[in-house]
């Protein structure tokens, strides 16, 4: 298999240049450093997949197991499918490097087989709510009792005990009571909700993370282990800051509110500005804006001041930005080292220059999508040249390749099709 890289700039698809996207002339490169480790993935939606996938990513066999004629959630979630035939960029943007195994493991066929696989794996990964995956018999005592060394991985929204133990969880849920939308006002004063699942991608992250670091332990001792992770644990570990803050002295941390981080409108658009790190930096602004200095008047003159009188200083420095455009704001304010950037749409930013030469963004061939462009992954290695780009499956394409791989024959294969505990 050839691994040349083809970034030609003579083509474009919808507007985005060819150069932002790496072509990639393999399914599989060889010799990543997960190959041989195998999961088996029951998770579904974005948590657990994001996660499987990074592992699948640098090598790991990751075997999704999916419902019969449904599939995982996100297959179908998609508003913006053309038609039911198409597939969900939901499911495309997190399930590359997967095999797809269509079971029904709520029969005591399906489960068979989804004890054997585990058996005979590495990992298990699932995100059913706590108490569901031990009423099926999947629980860790269970996988455990035939395969010591598998390192068994549980997701869950709140945490596997505690009064919010059975609560069904999701990342928007999870910002509301882990305190970021109360600490998102809009100007009302109204809690507001990203519009990313910041959380949800983070575990996903988190789960990689604990994986590596099960596998690496059982290099060293030859023993499994449980991993829970939860998206109001990682809410709060994503504010570190904030939480130990409000721990050390009761007080509010909200750099936003506290320190001149704003946007501001210019001719043309918005700009981000950071105006921290420096003895004075809004007198740095002003003057790379020919604008008077605002620090030279009593009511202005320090950081406490400007924060208690925002809307003045707001005032005053919107002047500076709306004489010139945004290009223009962010080379006077680089000029003077002033921490600052356009505000771009994400189209926008799809085509910056800076994406096209981190080559984040791949495009990979699907059996019925064709080619479509995602995000890469963005971790780069001196020693990994690149990751493997293998198609999201369609809904139950390995599963006959899966169960001849764990020993089953054709004829039991077909029996399984007929009783519907596999796709037919």
């Amino acid at each position: 298999m050839s691994k040349d890289m083809d970034s030609s700039s003579t083509a474009s698809h919808d507007g985005f240049p060819a150069y932002s996207i790496q072509t990639i002339n393999w399914e599989k490169p060889m010799a990543l450093p997960l190959e041989g480790i195998r999961i088996c993935d029951l998770s579904q939606i974005m948590f657990g997949p994001c996660g499987t996938q990074v592992l699948g990513d640098f090598g790991a066999d990751v075997i999704k197991i999916e419902r019969p004629g449904i599939g995982d959630i996100s297959r179908t979630i998609d508003r913006h499918r053309a038609d039911r035939n198409d597939e969900s960029a939901n499911f495309l943007g997190m399930n590359r490097n997967k095999r797809s195994l269509a079971l029904d493991v709520k029969s005591p066929e399906g489960l068979a087989i989804v004890k054997r696989i585990a058996k005979n794996s590495d990992v298990f990964v699932h995100n059913y709510r706590p108490g569901v995956i031990e009423r099926l018999g999947l629980g860790y005592d269970d996988l455990r009792a035939e395969n010591e060394k598998l390192i068994y991985v549980e997701g869950s929204g709140f945490g596997v005990k505690g009064p919010l133990a059975g609560k069904g969880g999701m990342d928007f849920v999870a910002q509301a009571i882990a305190g970021v939308a109360h600490g998102n006002k809009d100007p009302s004063g109204k809690p507001q909700l990203f519009p990313i699942s910041a959380s949800d991608f983070s575990s996903g992250m988190i789960l990689a993370q604990g994986v590596l670091l099960a596998l690496f332990h059982r290099e060293r001792t030859g023993r499994g282990q449980k991993i829970e992770i939860n998206l109001l644990d990682v809410f709060l570990v994503m504010q570190q800051q904030e939480v130990t803050q409000k721990l050390l002295t009761g007080k509010d941390f909200n750099p936003l509110q506290q320190d001149p981080m704003d946007v501001f409108a210019t001719a043309d658009g918005h700009i981000a500005v950071i105006a921290v790190l420096r003895p004075n930096p809004i007198s740095d602004i002003c003057n790379a804006l020919e604008i008077p200095d605002i620090t030279a008047d009593p009511a202005l003159s320090t950081l406490a001041k400007q924060m208690a009188n925002r809307e003045e200083y707001r005032r005053r420095m919107a002047e500076g930005f709306a004489k010139f455009a945004t290009a223009e704001c962010e080379r006077r304010l680089d000029a003077v080292d002033i921490l600052c950037s356009p505000v771009l749409p994400l189209g926008k930013t799809l085509k910056h220059p800076q994406v096209q030469e981190n080559g984040i963004l791949v495009e990979i061939s699907h059996p019925k999508q064709g080619k479509f462009r995602t995000v890469g992954n963005a971790i780069k290695s001196s020693e990994v040249d690149q990751i493997s780009l293998v198609p999201p499956p369609l809904l139950g394409q390995h599963s006959e390749e899966v169960l001849l791989e764990f020993g089953y024959s054709t004829g039991e294969i077909e029996v399984f099709k007929q009783s519907n505990v596999i796709n037919k």
